[in-house]
């Protein structure tokens, strides 16, 4: 499968991006455990043409990531191009590597983004929409590539024709979520509409199918059922990363993974915990890796003490050697991996 010129391989498996979640370190993290693509958190329009510190700086990628997509989000025309146009200007503007590709976030359900128009509230708006991403097609050297949902509502599911339309103004992929802005994560996403998608002869852009992407066999079905060109892990990766690795080993060889051990899960983390600390200093790192570190071992039995214990020091040393007493205490367990989303 191909973005422009990007090859990512045949049947290849995207990080979704995720707010809080997808920084560098995870990102970097997920490559290394097979995604094809990484994507960036979510990049404000307004935030950046403010000059923010905060909205440039989650521009910043690095090499060792790449291919890495930006995404950027927001409902105001002028600033979604200007957005767009310093994206493809990331590694000058915010150094390290720039972005292989600029994704439009029209999918994001939360109300503080959909109320006010912005991520899958412009689907109350196609032809806006539309005409939001051919600005940005036409203002950027950078591939453009879209991320949305079926609709806004049951009633207005229009993703068949809406991908027609986004791909004759310029995209270069087309990401589905199966699911519509009032569902939120809510129900079984319903990858029907993405087979419809798929499907359309008038359609030759790459379709990545998302929703409910949350084991090996799963990725799978999607693939073999709707013949999709690609999928697209969100959730079920936080707190499991090494699920690209169980993945791609089952799609190209037909067998699955044994579940990870605790002490292969200690050495993953150690290496996030180590990258975290290297990109943003002791302090952010530590606080930030918070949520991953207990994250990776969520459904161990007799966990409590040592996740509090993880969550609460502020001493890297001290961590790393409370994941060495991961290691000694549980390490050949080998429990089944649990989402911190619970999907």
């Amino acid at each position: 499968m191909k973005i422009g010129n990007i090859d990512l391989g045949p049947r290849p498996v995207v990080l979704a991006p995720m707010e809080d979640v997808t920084d560098a370190s995870f990102r970097i993290l997920c490559r290394e455990a097979g995604a094809a693509m990484v994507t960036t958190e979510f990049v404000p329009s307004d935030g950046l043409i403010r000059d923010a510190s905060k909205a440039i700086a989650k521009m910043r990628t690095l090499e060792e990531e790449s291919p890495v997509a930006i995404q950027i989000y927001g409902h105001i025309p002028e600033s979604m191009v200007d957005a767009a146009r310093m994206a493809d200007r990331a590694a000058e503007l915010a150094g390290g590597h720039g972005a292989d590709v600029i994704d439009i976030n029209w999918g994001c359900p939360v109300s503080k983004i959909a109320g006010r128009g912005a991520g899958s509230g412009m689907m109350r708006e196609p032809d806006k929409l539309v005409a939001i991403t051919k600005a940005i097609v036409d203002a950027v050297r950078t591939p453009v590539t879209v991320k949305t949902r079926l609709g806004w509502d049951e009633s207005s599911k229009i993703i068949v024709d809406l991908a027609e339309r986004l791909q004759d103004v310029g995209i270069q992929a087309l990401t589905i979520h199966g699911r519509t802005r009032c569902q939120m994560y809510k129900g079984e996403a319903d990858w029907t509409l993405i087979g419809a998608v798929k499907e359309n002869p008038r359609m030759h852009i790459p379709i990545i199918g998302n929703g409910d992407i949350n084991s090996a066999s799963r990725a799978k079905e999607m693939f073999d059922r709707y013949g999709v060109d690609g999928v697209m892990v969100g959730r079920a990766s936080f707190g499991h990363p090494w699920i690209f690795t169980e993945i791609r080993h089952l799609l190209d060889t037909g067998e699955e993974m044994p579940p990870m051990s605790v002490r292969d899960r200690v050495t993953l983390a150690k290496r996030h915990f180590g990258l975290s600390l290297d990109l943003k200093g002791p302090v952010t790192g530590i606080f930030e890796m918070r949520r991953h570190l207990s994250c990776y071992f969520k459904g161990l039995p007799g966990f409590k003490e040592t996740r509090i214990k993880l969550v609460t020091s502020k001493d890297p040393e001290e961590i790393l050697r409370t994941l060495d007493y991961v290691a000694e205490r549980w390490g050949d367990e080998a429990p089944e991996a649990e989402s911190a989303y619970g999907i």
